[in-house]
């Protein structure tokens, strides 16, 4: 099996078939593997088209090589896959940290996140990705404040204030830090979007639009690794 190394520019491709279709097997270097539909690896940057649907963009460090997967799958397979394989994160820097300091509660964030061992950059992800710093925001289902804390997660945190922002984010990164402690990064954001209990139903990633493009956007936003924060700690 010829193996494909990120020190050289390649483009994986897909042949598609009527009923069934070839895939590549991408080897991280923290020894998960992936079959994806289609990828562009250069020196900097690899870019994954993933067979339940959609892209991500990570650094090209964290994969060791790329294999032919000569396995064929069904065109349409129900979206389960556990994109764990990118549990060190995303690499592609799109904020700077002058601009993360510049924005609402920074100074708070970074002070809490801290303190429970949290990558601050994370829950600036997080944050913009639920509320968008917004302290009262408030969402159909009745999730509140800057992170978003469901009822439930309140009470089991001890916020009587959601829409504080001091007690909220004590709690959200609470909440994320205790996810993290028994998922892999990109299942905990899941979990934090849709439940724990339903990542366990579904064994993985849930076939849920709006979660899988929730852990890919904050992914993306992520901008580096956050250190030891690949899954429990």
């Amino acid at each position: 099996m010829k193996a494909t190394t990120i020190s050289s520019f390649v483009i994986c491709y897909l042949l598609f078939l009527p009923a069934i279709a070839g895939a590549d097997i991408v080897v991280f270097k923290n020894g998960r593997t992936m079959s994806v539909k289609a990828c562009l690896i250069d020196a900097a940057t690899a870019t994954m088209k993933l067979r339940e649907g959609g892209e991500v963009t990570f650094t090209s460090s964290i994969v060791a090589r790329v294999d032919p997967d000569e396995v064929p799958y069904p065109e349409d397979p129900p979206a389960v896959e556990v994109v764990a394989a990118l549990a060190p994160a995303i690499k592609l820097a799109l904020v700077s940290d002058e601009v993360l300091a510049a924005r609402p509660y920074a100074d708070l964030i970074s002070t809490i996140a801290a303190a429970n061992k949290v990558d601050a950059r994370l829950v600036h992800a997080v944050i913009e990705q639920e509320s968008n710093y917004v302290a009262r925001a408030r969402s159909k289902k009745g999730a509140r404040g800057l992170m978003q804390l469901m009822p439930d997660t309140a009470r089991q945190y001890g916020v009587r204030n959601s829409y504080d922002p001091k007690a909220n984010l004590e709690a959200g990164i609470r909440h994320l830090k205790d996810l993290m402690s028994r998922l892999d990064l990109p299942l905990a954001l899941a979990a934090y979007n849709a439940g724990e209990a339903t990542i366990k139903r579904y064994g993985g990633l849930p076939p849920y639009a709006e979660t899988q493009n929730y852990v890919r956007s904050i992914l993306r936003r992520v901008g580096g690794a956050p250190a030891g924060q690949s899954g429990t700690n």
